[in-house]
């Protein structure tokens, strides 16, 4: 524990080895999560500066804007940060899916306890 970083005012993000946070993002309207993923301090500093919720891409190694492509942009209510700051929350405003296959959400899928994938 960092008791200095969990009880401070000061934003002082608990990067990974790979510079990165994970970042959860809710509907600030319904509190449905949305998606996961991650952000860099590029990222962190896009989304301030914009309003839009930016993010590092894993697998093209790049900063993207959500909506980028797809116009469906995440507009930031607020973003907050878990007790350690390894982790961020953002409350976005949808102006679309959030989900690169058309849904509202990347959570769209229950694992039975069999392992079967029930699409909700």
């Amino acid at each position: 524990m960092d008791q200095a970083r969990d009880e401070s005012a000061r934003f002082d993000p608990r990067f990974d080895a790979a510079g990165l946070v994970t970042a959860i993002v809710v509907d600030a309207a319904s509190g449905d999560i949305l998606m996961v993923a991650h952000m860099n301090d590029a990222a962190i500093a896009k989304t301030q500066a914009t309003g839009l919720a930016h993010f590092w891409s894993r697998s093209r190694g790049r900063l993207w804007q959500k909506g980028e492509t797809s116009g469906n942009v995440l507009t930031v209510v607020d973003l907050r940060v878990d007790c350690d700051q390894d982790a961020l929350l953002l409350r976005v405003e949808p102006s679309g899916p959030a989900c690169h296959t058309g849904r509202k959400s990347c959570f769209y899928r229950r694992i039975e306890p069999d392992g079967r994938l029930v699409f909700l």
